[in-house]
């Protein structure tokens, strides 16, 4: 039998917090944290304060402009006809909705100008709509570039949100062509489409970065969307006048606030006015510029916030 080692050859048991043993509790772990802390060392990805994420995205803008205007090349490099679909697809779609809502459920009469007053809708919806299809795919859709590089992730969202701008003002020509077609031509009161359009701009990409932290989270939020885009589209006056709806009295108070203020219908509405001749004030709700930069503002900022608290989070796990 060996004999036991003698009380005076035993190691004393390391005490809490010297720095000794295998980092279990209070030990190593807490000594090289306040090291780490000691020498400026700082947790991999943490969120920065919001004043250095702020200045962050900012250098990052040319990365973010050539980024949506990459992605607005390639996105029908494989088709055969090319950069026409970005305007064949919505020109398509205002065909479609023609049939269906002008000549079958017959939403044109009383509608003047009911082809410049459908295309139009039908283009600025699909600017949002994208805009918003387009954040749910920010993190998911680009993980090999979260991964592999550190800068803002907001830079996602708001590139893509760029890109479908950038179609937008390209399809704008045709929708110039259409409008000519239809006796609407260039005017001074065409210039107010600009700042309907940075309006919805800044709205678009709001939503896009509130979606796109929810997206990353959980991904059954880019199967629900088209659902919800659709519903949406369909209370928006895009094949139907709000207008016409909402002035015979015939509505609970209520829903008329919520149709004149819903946001699409808003910035579907500035456009119209800017480039519709027969589409007069009289038509437009009440403080519709107020509400505009309201939605714009609410949307752009909070969702900006929103996106930035979860900053650490994305491309993790």
């Amino acid at each position: 039998m060996t004999p036991a080692a003698p009380a005076s050859s035993v190691p004393p048991a390391p005490e809490p917090g010297t720095g000794t043993g295998t980092g279990a509790g209070t030990g190593t772990g807490t000594d090289l944290s306040a090291l780490a802390r000691r020498h400026g060392l700082t947790v991999s990805s943490a969120r920065p304060a919001l004043p250095d994420y702020v200045r962050a995205l900012w250098s990052r803008r040319h990365f973010i402009g050539a980024f949506a205007t990459a992605r607005l090349t390639a996105q029908y490099s494989q088709a055969k006809l090319g950069q026409i679909w970005q305007i064949m697809t919505p020109l398509l779609n205002a065909t479609v909705y023609y049939f269906i809502f002008g000549v079958l459920l017959n939403t044109k009469h009383g509608v003047l100008d009911f082809v410049p007053f459908l295309v139009t809708g039908v283009f600025i919806w699909t600017f949002t709509s994208n805009s918003i299809m387009a954040g749910t795919r920010a993190i998911s859709g680009n993980l090999g570039l979260v991964r592999a590089l550190h800068f803002p992730r907001a830079a996602l969202p708001i590139g893509l949100a760029l890109q479908q701008l950038q179609q937008l003002l390209f399809s704008m020509g045709a929708l110039v062509v259409i409008l000519a077609c239809f006796g609407q031509y260039p005017s001074v009161g065409w210039l107010l489409a600009i700042p309907a359009l940075l309006l919805q701009s800044l709205f678009n990409t709001g939503v896009s970065m509130a979606v796109a932290r929810l997206a990353a989270r959980t991904p059954d939020i880019s199967q629900l969307m088209p659902f919800l885009l659709r519903t949406w589209m369909y209370v928006s006056g895009v094949m139907w006048s709000v207008d016409k709806v909402t002035s015979g009295g015939g509505l609970p108070h209520a829903v008329t606030v919520i149709l004149e203020c819903n946001p699409a219908a808003v910035y579907i509405d500035l456009m119209r006015f800017a480039l519709i001749d027969s589409y007069t004030a009289g038509q437009l709700p009440p403080h519709i510029w107020a509400v505009a930069l309201g939605w714009a503002l609410l949307a752009g900022v909070g969702g900006f916030l929103f996106f930035w608290k979860a900053e650490e989070e994305y491309g993790r796990g």
